[in-house]
């Protein structure tokens, strides 16, 4: 015996897109709203056709009773089913369309009725009212049944009460009026449904459009996962509104930016201030991975437009990338350096081995000791000067470089910077950047020179590089500062244009500045400052005043010899 397949259950609910459950429930307000309309419509339609027919009825009794022949004959007979009264009634009952019309005298005895029985007995309503000269509307059950009533004082002519007359409008008669309204009642209602319901398809329609056709629980289930992936992933992400307005910081960009929570809903430029980041965030500079610096970090970002006339952008570190480039840098900066002196050592040991084999050993003893001499003096001269061992070094490094490349690299008798720096790595950059940016543009023309000029004036330290170069036109001069402009080939590991950027960052933010203008001579000069660059200095001896300071002495400058063992400790990428 085969066993019985199991039997699946239909449960009913309600559909999942979208699309479905909003035009079901608008469609379902829609008749909602129709029924309740049509009900609020027809109650007091009811109540206006009963008092229709009651004032009818009143109306009736009233022009009965106005009638003096009525009255007259009223009193001079007895009731009867052919008199005069009752003959009188009928008429007027089959001319108006009443149900019944009744003249009664002061005890309620019928003179006139529909049902000839029913004459010369007492009525089944109390007419007191009536009698008393009261005119009576009234919805009530009678002999005849339910009907609507109206009912008067007969009068004669010296205008006594002698009786009343009351008229009926059958009940039958109003409920048909109300149920012959009923079908147009319902045909409005049931157009305002038709309109309802296309009006909630073309809803519907653009609402499944804007939705994709998804499921409300699957909407909730990729918002749920857009949150948790937005706030996972290790990539800034900032969406905007049409208007330029912060919509979504992933916490990522807050990072990145320095920024919280507060800043959405609020614009670009009162959030991040005017600069290079803001406008390629607000997409007014376009392109592809477009370098910008915010802080001390290096980014990455990409603008994408949305259909809604707002945009997304994310944006990447390369704070770290940046820093691995710059050790590459130096690495080749130490390798030409090495190079360099590698090419120099050789010439000289040739230059001794000549010697020695021509027995020249006196001769040889005295170029041995130039040479150790031209390495103490590069030394020297450097540390005389600057007594930070690694500014010391870098440019004992650059004179290398410098002198391989045919440039001769000049530091400034008005140098003058003391061992008090507080951020030394910081200005090693700074003066790395500026003396690669010199020897790159005076490479190759003739009598290449740089200068350097470091000093400190108070807590404040001063620096200028000058050179020998084409210069630059003023017409560019702010702009060579702008994060990712360069005229020159992009490095191996990545792109340029931010060197100078880093430059005047760093001072800025030390509360300094950094600019470039034209030097004495042609060429250019930057001057970088830095106040509060240096710690207070530490009470000095008294000392006897030295012959460079005597007046009439003039400062020098003095040509940094190449050395023969140093290197460079950081090369910035240059603009």
């Amino acid at each position: 015996m085969s066993p019985t397949p199991p039997v699946r259950r239909l449960r009913l609910g309600l559909p999942r897109r979208v699309f479905s459950q909003v035009l079901l429930m608008q469609v379902s307000i829609a008749a909602g709203v129709a029924v309740l309309a049509t009900g609020l419509f027809l109650a007091p339609l009811s109540a206006q056709l009963d008092d229709q027919a009651m004032r009818r009825a009143l109306a009736i009794a009233q022009t009965t009773a106005a009638q003096p022949q009525i009255a007259e004959d009223f009193q001079a007979t007895r009731p009867s089913v052919g008199g005069p009264v009752q003959t009188e009634a009928e008429r007027i009952r089959k001319a108006s369309g009443a149900e019944y019309v009744v003249v009664m005298n002061m005890d309620g005895v019928r003179w006139s009725h529909t049902d000839p029985t029913q004459i010369g007995k007492v009525v089944s309503t109390d007419p007191r009212e009536a009698l008393a000269g009261k005119d009576v509307m009234q919805i009530d059950n009678g002999t005849l049944g339910r009907s609507a009533r109206g009912k008067v004082p007969l009068r004669n002519a010296d205008d006594k009460i002698v009786g009343a007359v009351s008229v009926g409008i059958e009940y039958d008669s109003v409920r048909a009026r109300l149920i012959l309204a009923i079908p147009g009642l319902f045909a409005y209602a049931g157009a305002a449904l038709a309109i309802g319901a296309v009006a909630a398809y073309l809803i519907s329609r653009r609402v499944q459009r804007q939705t994709r056709d998804l499921a409300f629980s699957d909407i909730s289930a990729l918002l749920a996962e857009r949150e948790a992936m937005l706030h996972s992933i290790r990539e800034g992400v900032v969406a905007l509104d049409r208007g330029g307005r912060v919509r979504l910081l992933n916490d990522e960009a807050q990072r990145l930016l320095g920024l919280d929570a507060e800043a959405i809903g609020q614009s670009l430029d009162d959030t991040l201030g005017p600069g290079r980041t803001t406008d390629v965030l607000a997409g007014r500079v376009t392109g592809t991975d477009l370098l910008t610096v915010r802080g001390q970090r290096v980014l990455v970002a990409n603008r994408m437009p949305t259909d809604d006339g707002g945009a997304v952008a994310t944006l990447r570190d390369r704070t770290e990338l940046e820093q691995l480039g710059r050790e590459l840098d130096s690495t080749r900066g130490l390798i030409d350096a090495l190079r360099a002196q590698d090419h120099e050592h050789a010439n000289r040991m040739h230059t001794l081995l000549g010697l020695l084999e021509l027995d020249m050993y006196d001769d040889a003893v005295e170029f041995v000791g130039e040479v150790v001499g031209d390495h103490r003096t590069t030394a020297e001269q450097v540390t005389e000067k600057i007594h930070d061992p690694l500014l010391a070094a870098l440019l004992v490094g650059k004179a290398t470089v410098a002198a391989e490349r045919g440039v001769a690299l000049w530091i400034s008798d008005r140098t003058l910077l003391p061992d008090r720096l507080i951020d030394p790595r910081g200005l090693v950059t700074v003066v790395g950047n500026l003396v690669d940016n010199a020897l790159d543009a005076v490479a190759g023309t003739p009598h290449a020179r740089v200068e350097v000029e470091l000093r400190a004036e108070g807590r404040t330290t001063v620096l200028r590089v000058r050179d020998t170069g084409p210069g630059i036109p003023v017409e560019r001069r702010e702009l060579i500062f702008t994060d990712g402009w360069t005229t020159k080939k992009p490095p191996a590991h990545g792109k340029r244009g931010i060197g100078l950027s880093l430059v005047r960052r760093l001072a800025e933010r030390q509360g300094g500045s950094a600019r470039v203008d034209e030097a004495d001579g042609g060429g250019a000069e930057f001057t970088v400052v830095l106040p509060e660059a240096l710690t207070e200095p530490a009470p000095a001896p008294e000392t006897a005043p030295t012959e460079d300071s005597l007046p009439g002495n003039t400062p020098t400058e003095e040509l940094i010899p190449a050395p023969d063992t140093s290197a460079p400790t950081t090369k910035e990428e240059s603009r």
